[in-house]
């Protein structure tokens, strides 16, 4: 115990001095929202990677993989390609340009200015600050669950109002430099932790291949439930027309792996490198970490099953009482070192610090800079800054909240969510925005309104996950879905599992294509502005 508590004492300390040293740096609005457009590429590639992985990928989908298996890293395989290579390369130089050519500070800021538009910005500022914190949340829950096995003398509830204090001090006064630089520490503790566990693990199985094969003979312990949705093995994928099957491949796998791309978050961080070679230096460094955080997560919670069964005669899920967020935990907690643990812990919480301070960023940013200052008259930068603090501080106080309200094991679902809700809202605007200069402001209007509007319909009256918890559709129709009725297995009714980003990202983008081909095209000038330095 008094190792783990070292442990998080010297990390918070290093913590507060970087954040002490962004703070004596943040003089304007440019140093607390894109933190001085001065970033090196480790601090970029570090500070992306860490805010795109934290407990939501390491506890939550972790413990999904617990359940589900090995086709998980179908996500960590497209999270590579699409979210470190796809992004850097093909959309990082593009907004970095972009974004300095109409001088933007945030990702609705850029949407926006390319298309001309306030309503755009604000738009896409209040989809932002609504629904970031629910995502924030689900981060706040897993590391406070790993907080309540390691440390049982203190509360769930404690935890919550400790880690959101923690983070708010240098978060609200430090602002992006302080998010990148934190990220960038906090990215190389994960990245060492998770090398040793995976390690540690195989050493644990008598090697990769026994491991592995271990895994592949528990076929038969696969729970009567799992093989009902459609789950077949641990180190098989599920079939595609099953429950589960379009649970993992569309709401987790497609999802978060294409929802990538249209995430505020981490659009942001283009802009605060000073050139393209930033970028391509970053394109290695993000994709080694991301195999070492998500791959190690996915493979380690597969095999807890095989740790677990050989110890007590359970498998993960049985092991962590019915809870997936409580496998990652309850492994390190009972099998790993006592030393490591300690370390794990610190990881885990600096996994989870690096991602909520780019969501309370970003969340508080939108409200500030893309809606309230809209409305509101700023007098000067130092104005500017106030504002920002306060939509922050609003931000963290909105995710607390969601906290306390949030049942367990929502942590993949709640990321799952936002990621999709982002891609089918975001990114046809902001992709053709970026290569097309035919797309236009009215087009771009209807694809974010009506990708939002068609994802939302999808959760409330077809996705039975969230729609079975809202109750709307059982409020208003008298049906938990509106495909409920559907003969079973049939494709009508397995409509009910597909992921609303299936369906609303394809709406949205051929609203983008459609209405932009059918009305005027934007004025040459503003086109030629926007371009500025992109051909």
């Amino acid at each position: 115990m008094e190792g783990k508590i070292l442990g998080v004492l010297l990390y918070l300390g290093v913590i507060f001095y970087l954040g002490y040293r962004a703070w004596k740096n943040t003089k304007k609005s440019t140093d607390y929202m894109l933190a001085g457009r001065s970033m090196n590429p480790f601090v970029l590639a570090m500070s992306y990677g860490a805010t795109f992985v934290s407990t939501s990928a390491i506890i939550g989908f972790g413990g999904a993989a617990g359940l589900f298996g090995m086709s998980l890293l179908w996500l960590t395989f497209l999270t590579i390609f699409v979210g470190i290579f796809i992004a850097m390369v093909f959309f990082g130089k593009r907004t970095r340009r972009m974004g300095l050519a109409l001088d933007t500070h945030t990702f609705p800021e850029l949407l926006g200015r390319r298309y001309k538009s306030k309503f755009i910005q604000q738009f896409a500022g209040v989809v932002i600050f609504v629904f970031i914190p629910v995502y924030a949340a689900a981060v706040l829950i897993g590391i406070c669950r790993m907080l309540e096995v390691a440390f049982p003398a203190i509360s769930y509830g404690a935890w919550l109002l400790i880690v959101t204090a923690i983070v708010a001090m240098y978060v609200v006064t430090g602002g992006l430099r302080a998010v990148m630089y934190t990220d960038a520490f906090q990215g190389s503790i994960m990245a060492i932790m998770m090398l040793i566990l995976i390690i540690t693990t195989y050493v644990m199985l008598g090697g990769v291949t026994e491991a592995h094969q271990a895994l592949t003979d528990m076929v038969a312990l696969m729970p009567e439930k799992l093989l009902k949705g459609g789950v077949v093995g641990w180190t098989t994928g599920p079939h595609i027309k099953s429950p589960l099957g379009l649970t993992i491949y569309t709401t987790i796998i497609y999802g978060v792996g294409i929802g990538v791309l249209a995430q505020p978050q981490l659009a942001i961080r283009y802009m605060t490198v000073p050139s393209d070679r930033e970028l391509n230096r970053a394109v290695a460094i993000g994709g080694i970490f991301i195999l070492l955080l998500t791959g190690v997560a996915f493979v380690v919670g597969a095999l807890s099953n095989v740790v677990f069964f050989n110890d007590t005669g359970n498998i993960a899920i049985a092991a962590a009482k019915g809870n997936l967020d409580r496998i990652i935990p309850a492994y390190i907690d009972t099998y790993m070192p006592g030393w490591f643990s300690g370390l794990f812990l610190v990881a885990m919480f600096a996994a989870a610090m690096s991602t909520m301070s780019s969501q309370y960023h970003v969340g508080g940013t939108s409200l500030s800079r893309d809606f309230l200052e809209q409305h509101v008259k700023i007098g000067n930068s130092g104005s500017a800054m106030k504002l920002n603090r306060l939509g922050v501080t609003i931000a963290i106080i909105a995710t607390l909240i969601w906290a306390w309200l949030l049942p367990g094991g929502v942590i993949a679902r709640a990321t799952a969510f936002f990621f999709g809700l982002c891609a089918a809202s975001f990114l046809p605007i902001y992709v053709l925005g970026l290569y097309w200069k035919g797309m236009t402001k009215i087009g771009a209007k209807i694809s974010m309104v009506g990708g939002f509007t068609f994802s939302m319909f999808w959760l409330l009256f077809i996705h039975v996950k969230e729609a079975s918890v809202i109750g709307l559709c059982q409020a208003l129709t008298g049906k938990v879905t509106l495909v409920a009725d559907a003969t079973p297995m049939s494709w009508t009714w397995l409509m009910q599992y597909v992921d609303p980003n299936v369906v609303a990202l394809p709406v949205s983008l051929v609203l983008a294509v459609g209405v932009s081909l059918a009305t005027r095209r934007m004025e040459q000038k503003h086109l030629d502005l926007c371009w500025d330095g992109l051909c």
